[in-house]
């Protein structure tokens, strides 16, 4: 009935709108009898409506003749309802003028109508621009500019060079944040080298020392930062993805890292991964008053003021608290782990109340070893970066995870070149304790949890490598490591992305392997 009703005053509408002027029309030129003219009827046409254009916001661009720090143009392209450019250089984008064409009254941002060639943008976060017409239809374009690379952007000032690893240099420290992170005004700091082996390339690690504690990136704050150059892994991502194998486990804390671009006194170092020290604290490894963080290390590595003390198969570096040989603490650490191992090596090792699980926490040491055998990392076969912490009352507890630069099959002086093969198994302790029917049973449940990872952490390398592509042709620009040969590289490819296939390509077939081979423990 309703659409009946609704065709029927249609027809009435029509026929209001063109017979009524028709009949005027032939009433004016005497039609309708009597003794008039017999002329034709004349038809009126209706005057035609021009419709009003939808609004579009045509072409986007920064032209340098309006905006003093551009050494170029920068045109923008447009894909769907986004402009989007990227502008090559670190210039700030505070306060950039735009120059746009449009079909449409009006452009505004936030309600307020922009002029273009003339008013100003922040264009740190993607910004709408809407276009609205005479009718006041309107339509929202989206305007994004990457600035340099994307990522965030630390600028290091020092006094002097940094030439030491065991000399600070006093200078200063700031951060734009860009999009995702706080930035950090400028602020007091002190610099020095670290590292052992990667102090040697020349793209240098560095440790900061900020004058007040401070979060960066999100992450809790601190005064001590550490720049990994990460100059021998082209992937730029060992070490990031470890720390992502570290967050998903069961141990008590393990490093973050982040992503920036560095300039030191003006000049572009590339990029670096910002991380967290291992070191004592609330926020990072929780020793509390009493308790010890040590390091499993060699002779050749210890500085002249390390407090190390030796079992019958590690020397054991003590790295914190500071302490003197002579300290009743020192004499507490020593006995205890020497008291572990004791245990550890006898006939009843296995024992679950009386064996090394009365000393050790169990689930620490599984995930440790998965992760670091994950990685055949070379380094935690028994050599360094081997990391445990004790608070006296408390079990031993493995971790935090750390150095895994030369991971993931990038060495080529040892077997852990290959995705094939154990290799931190034979690390004294845990080959031990795999002798432990119950601890090898863990490790076979705790190895199903991480391989059940294995898609999400494959998808987080393919994000992280793509949004690390402009700053890893930035870095390459400098230090030109693609296709060369850098110490320890098991093999050379001429591209970012076959380093990154490479990567993904050895972690699939390690951790098949490792499948296989730990369901016959």
């Amino acid at each position: 009935m309703v659409k009946e009703w609704y065709l029927k005053m249609l027809r009435r509408v029509y026929q209001s709108a063109v017979l009524v002027p028709l009949i005027l029309v032939l009433s004016a030129c005497g039609g309708g009898g009597g003794g008039g003219s017999s002329s034709e009827p004349v038809a009126v046409t209706p005057t035609p409506v021009t419709p009003i254009p939808d609004p579009v916001l045509q072409s986007f661009a920064l032209l340098a003749q309006n905006n003093a720090d551009l050494d170029a143009d920068i045109e923008f392209s447009i894909d769907g309802d986004t402009f989007a450019a990227r502008l090559p250089s670190d210039t700030a984008v505070t306060s950039l003028v735009p120059t746009f064409t449009f079909e449409g009254s009006q452009v505004l941002v936030n309600g307020a109508p922009q002029a273009s060639g003339q008013d100003a943008q922040d264009l740190t976060g993607v910004v709408s621009y809407t276009v609205e017409n005479e009718s006041g239809v309107t339509k929202t374009f989206d305007v994004d500019l990457t600035r340099f690379t994307g990522l965030p952007i630390i600028y290091l000032n020092t006094d002097n060079a940094i030439t030491s690893k065991e000399d600070y240099v006093t200078g200063t420290f700031m951060m734009d944040g860009w999009r995702n992170y706080d930035s950090v005004d400028e602020m007091a700091m002190e610099i020095r080298g670290r590292g052992n082996s990667t102090w040697q390339h020349p793209k240098k690690p560095y440790q900061m020392k900020l004058e007040s504690k401070r979060a960066l990136f999100g992450m809790l704050e601190d005064k001590k930062w550490l720049f990994l150059a990460e100059y021998s892994d082209k992937t730029l991502m060992r070490n990031h993805l470890a720390f992502e194998l570290g967050s998903m486990s069961t141990l008590a804390w393990t490093p973050s890292g982040h992503y920036a671009e560095v300039f030191v006194n003006g000049s572009h170092d590339g990029i670096y991964h910002i991380s967290e020290k291992v070191e004592d604290g609330g926020n990072r490894v929780d020793i509390g008053d009493t308790g010890f963080l040590l390091e499993i290390d060699q002779p050749s590595r210890l500085d002249p003021d390390d407090v190390s003390f030796r079992t019958d198969t590690y020397l054991i570096n003590i790295k914190e608290p500071n302490l003197d040989y002579a300290d009743p603490e020192f004499s507490q650490v020593r006995q205890h782990l020497n008291d572990f191992e004791a245990v550890l090596f006898s006939a009843e090792f296995a024992d679950p109340e009386t064996g090394y699980a009365s000393y050790a926490d169990v689930d620490s040491f599984v995930d440790w070893f998965l992760i670091n055998e994950i990685a055949k990392n070379v380094d935690a076969q028994w050599y360094s970066s081997i990391f445990l912490h004790w608070i006296p009352g408390e079990k031993i507890k493995m971790g935090p995870i750390w150095d895994f630069d030369l991971g993931f099959g990038n060495v080529d002086y040892a077997d852990a070149t290959f995705p094939e093969g154990w290799w931190v198994r034979w690390n004294d302790w845990i080959s031990r304790m795999l002798e432990d029917p119950a601890f090898a049973e863990r490790v076979k449940e705790r190895y199903a949890y991480f391989d059940s990872q294995r898609p999400a952490i494959k998808q987080n390398i393919e994000t992280w490598s793509q949004s690390l592509n402009l700053a890893q042709a930035e870095n390459d620009s400098i230090w030109q490591t693609l296709g060369e040969y850098v110490w320890p590289n098991p093999v050379v490819y001429d591209t970012y992305q076959e380093e990154v296939d490479h990567l993904v390509d050895w972690l699939d077939t390690r951790m098949d392997w490792l499948g296989n081979a730990i369901a016959e423990l």
